[in-house]
């Protein structure tokens, strides 16, 4: 079985990365700053790594999240995509059904 980290967190660390601020994805994400730090420290403690240089601002990446970041962008990126793509396809056509005469 796989040790999957949860999406909440992966969001917020990606979030936290493209911002370059806690405060900046929480406020996206709808939730507080503290809620983003320990999504973020979650992660680190599944992964093993640490994400981020701890130290007043601005909030930088270590080389593992580096690495990370831009493969969780694109994956929810992709994620968006598929999305939008299922449901600009779901354009309702009529179904015509025949039979012969009895």
């Amino acid at each position: 079985m796989r040790n999957t980290p949860p999406l909440r967190a992966l969001h917020a660390f990606e979030a936290a990365a493209r911002h370059g601020s806690f405060k900046a994805a929480a406020v996206e994400l709808g939730v507080t700053p503290t809620a983003i730090s320990h999504q973020v420290r979650l992660l680190e403690e599944i992964c093993g790594l640490k994400l981020f240089q701890r130290r007043p601002r601005p909030l930088a990446l270590t080389s593992a999240g580096a690495r990370l970041f831009p493969i969780l962008r694109n994956g929810f990126d992709i994620l968006a995509g598929s999305l939008a793509a299922v449901a600009d396809s779901d354009v309702q056509t009529p179904l015509r059904v025949t039979s012969p005469n009895a």
